[in-house]
This record gives C-alpha cells, sequence and structure tokens, in this order.
C-alpha cells in the first residue's frame, strides 16, 4: 500500500533535509579545519626533528666516551711519566738512566700524540654540543608551535562543535513533528541515496536537478495531494508547494 501524508508534513522533510544538509557541511568543515591539518603538519616536522634529537643526543654522548677513554690514555700516560721519573731521580745505574731516559721520550711523544687525539676529540665534542644545543632550541621552538596550533583548533573545533549541536538540535525538534512512518521512509532513501527529501520547484527536482519529463509530471499531477511520491532522478521524496509548477 503506497504511504500517505498530509502535505504539510511532507513540507517538514525540507526543513529536516535542510539541516542534514547542514550538519554534512559542517562535519565536512570539522573533517577539514585548516587548523587540524597545521597540527598535523607541525606534529609530523616535530616527530622528524625529535628523532634528529635522539641522533644527535647519541652522537653528543659519543663523543663524550671518546673523550673520557682519550683522557684516560693521557692518565695513565702521565702515571707511568711521573713513575719513571721518579725511578730515574733515584737510580744510580747508568744503563738504567739510559733505560728510562729512553722510555720517558717514548712516553713523552705518546703524550703528544695523544694530547693531539685529544684536541681533536674536544672539537668534535664541540661541535656535537653546538648541534645538540641548536636541535633542543629547534625542538622547544616547535613544541610551542603546536600547543599554540592545537589551541588554535581547540578553538575553532568549538566553535563549530557548537554550530553542530544547535544543528542536532534543531533537527530533532523537527523530527519529532514528521510522522513515524513517514519519517522511517526519508531515513531509509537518505541513508540508501544521500538525499531523503527533494523540493519540486518548477517541474525540477531540486535534488537532481533535472527537469521531470511530461510522463512523470503526469503522474504527479495525477496523484493526490497525500499522496507520497518519489523523485524518478534522485529517489528522495518528492516534496509539492506551491512553486511546484503544477
Amino acid at each position: 500500500m503506497a504511504l500517505k501524508a498530509d502535505p504539510a508534513d511532507q513540507e517538514l522533510l525540507l526543513e529536516l533535509q535542510a539541516l542534514d544538509t547542514r550538519l554534512q557541511q559542517i562535519a565536512h568543515r570539522i573533517s577539514t579545519l585548516p587548523e587540524s591539518a597545521a597540527v598535523a603538519s607541525l606534529t609530523a616536522e616535530l616527530s622528524e626533528l625529535q628523532r634528529t634529537l635522539t641522533e644527535r643526543t647519541g652522537a653528543w654522548e659519543d663523543a663524550q666516551a671518546e673523550l673520557k677513554r682519550t683522557e684516560a690514555d693521557v692518565a695513565v700516560v702521565d702515571a707511568r711519566i711521573a713513575r719513571d721519573s721518579e725511578r730515574l731521580q733515584a737510580s744510580s745505574s747508568v744503563k738504567d738512566v739510559a733505560a728510562l731516559e729512553q722510555e720517558l721520550a717514548a712516553l713523552a711523544r705518546r703524550k703528544s700524540d695523544l694530547e693531539d687525539i685529544e684536541l681533536g676529540v674536544m672539537e668534535v665534542v664541540e661541535e656535537r654540543e653546538s648541534e645538540l644545543a641548536e636541535t633542543r632550541a629547534q625542538v622547544q621552538a616547535l613544541e610551542q608551535r603546536l600547543q599554540d596550533s592545537t589551541e588554535a583548533r581547540e578553538l575553532a573545533l568549538g566553535a563549530v562543535a557548537a554550530e553542530r549541536d544547535q544543528a542536532t538540535a534543531e533537527r530533532a525538534a523537527v523530527a519529532a513533528r514528521v510522522p513515524a512512518d513517514l519519517l522511517a521512509l526519508y531515513e531509509k532513501q537518505r541513508e540508501r541515496y544521500g538525499v531523503g527529501a527533494s523540493l519540486l520547484r518548477g517541474g525540477v527536482s531540486q535534488a537532481s536537478g533535472v527537469a521531470l519529463n511530461a510522463a512523470d509530471m503526469s503522474t504527479v499531477r495525477a496523484a493526490a495531494p497525500d499522496d507520497v511520491l518519489l523523485c524518478p532522478d534522485s529517489s528522495a521524496i518528492l516534496v509539492r508547494t506551491g512553486e511546484s509548477g503544477l
């Protein structure tokens, strides 16, 4: 049995459809907020920079460890020099003195070489420290930018969410006035085809933007005012008003 509904109730569907379209637009705005895109971009940038920070922290720690090893090697040589110097001062053997002087000379060369290495490592440490400090500063600055962008996004979302909540409340109020069977058909058609109701204006279905052909217009004209019709192109409920050109 064909569904029937008071023409005034059918016209309520146009209000409902307008609110559903508005809610779809709001949902699209939420998903495409520039503030959200900015947060996503800064988050990715920060993640990459934090990886760089981890790498540079490791490089600095490696350089520090190398410096400690070199300093330890120098300390060992200094200890041997001090020991041999004491032995030299205390020795009365010409042979021992010659051997100790020879070893001290070798140790002096070794210390000189180690000190050159130590200076080189210290330069590396300073470079790594500078790189690390620069990266830390960049991370801190980017974290602040991300925080600012996140706050801006939350403000934007709050404003749009308030608009969404208002539209949702208005929709609920309109839907409550629509007879259950008519509302069920509207929801079914909207879920299936994307549009639940379409105004027929001047012989054109607003949902499809297509003018009804002569045969379809004849069917519409022959229908009773309370007959519920479907648009032949969009499958939405075709709502007739004084603008329909009948």
